[in-house]
């Protein structure tokens, strides 16, 4: 399905190279104010054609509301955007039906659709649907801040070139506005020459690198979310699990954590005044599937980006025989860089639909 949620739900729509693509937002409250140049300009951190770390097709990514939103306003009904495709070159696709990109989804997807399936720039399995997937969580975004609620994430790394890593248990306002706010985010700023170096050499290569992104979101409040099969962690991972490349998710110390004692990743107990908080944060903000107030943080694997020009060994369906595959068209030497905004997407709108789950009880 491409639908996702339980109390704000999102259904996506479109493929890659068809007219356009987008989302039905439904369970949105009634009367939110919500800044499309704020949308807009997350939507941008996201498009392609801006930065030599992504593909040089060029995409505006302007969305069109058809409903839900009134002066500026939210109406309470089911919020509808599209969003054009306009920069589309359909022909470096042809071959791609009968002879399937290594590590793609186009052999599953031929066998899955019976061969019914939209190929050209992958279709509905492309990247390329993560546009209206980041127009709903700027959405949702603009209403968690209201409310307090902050997030923000960077390139943990790329190949084997790490970014440092967020404080655990004390992310400034500052540097999550910051994040939020740049195409090549990182904490530590004066590690992207060495992460445009090597994502530049794997572009000269026709090659391809993956890397990994970490998530935080400050201000939630304690006792959100359900043990079992509802936990946050549960309704994070489903969300960021539907981001094409995503391939892993760990939440706090993660599987570093499974190395330490019980006396090493324990996190102490304290009043902060009348607050209890814990002096570490190696469960990333959420105990028992439900949120502790500290900050909730997390970080995803990415792939390398399957589509690379060199040529790659595959089969041809047609003729049922192996054969040799050179892939033509536009892709990403590191898809890491743009999949930043839209795990934040991913986040915000897990988040509304965990509050949504306390108000409602």
């Amino acid at each position: 399905m491409s639908s996702w949620g339980n109390k704000v739900k999102i259904s996506i729509f479109g493929e890659s190279h068809g007219e356009g693509i987008g989302v039905v937002i439904d369970g949105l409250p009634s009367g939110e104010k919500i800044d499309l140049e704020e949308v807009c300009l997350q939507m941008a951190r996201r498009a392609p054609g801006k930065d030599k770390a992504a593909t040089p097709r060029s995409e505006k990514d302007i969305p069109e509301i058809l409903s839900g939103m009134l002066n500026g306003r939210t109406t309470g009904l089911p919020l509808c955007a599209v969003i054009k495709n306009t920069n589309t070159r359909s022909q470096d696709y042809g071959n791609l039906l009968t002879m399937p990109r290594p590590s793609h989804g186009d052999y599953t997807g031929y066998v899955r659709y019976k061969g019914f399936n939209d190929i050209r720039g992958g279709g509905h399995f492309s990247g390329r649907l993560t546009a209206p997937l980041v127009f709903a969580g700027a959405v949702c975004r603009q209403i968690l801040q209201r409310k307090g609620i902050y997030i923000a994430a960077h390139i943990a790394s790329v190949g084997k070139i790490e970014d440092e890593r967020f404080n655990e248990t004390d992310i400034s306002q500052e540097l999550m506005e910051r994040l939020s706010k740049t195409v090549f985010g990182l904490v530590d700023q004066s590690r992207e020459e060495k992460m445009r170096a090597l994502i530049e050499e794997c572009r000269m290569s026709q090659d391809s690198i993956g890397g990994t992104i970490e998530c935080a979101v400050t201000g939630m409040p304690v006792g959100a979310g359900s043990p079992m099969f509802e936990g946050v962690e549960n309704i994070v991972s489903s969300i960021v699990f539907g981001i094409p490349a995503v391939k892993g998710i760990e939440f706090g110390s993660g599987f570093e954590g499974a190395k330490l004692r019980g006396s090493q990743n324990n996190d102490a107990f304290y009043y902060d005044g009348d607050t209890v908080k814990t002096r570490t944060n190696h469960h990333g903000g959420i105990l028992g599937g439900i949120t502790s107030g500290m900050p909730i943080i997390f970080r995803t694997a990415i792939k390398a980006t399957p589509s690379i020009s060199q040529k790659q060994d595959t089969v041809d369906l047609r003729q049922q025989k192996d054969s040799v595959l050179e892939i033509h068209g536009r892709h990403d030497p590191c898809i890491v860089v743009r999949a930043v905004p839209v795990i934040e997407a991913a986040a915000a709108l897990a988040m509304i639909n965990i509050l949504s789950e306390v108000d409602a009880g």
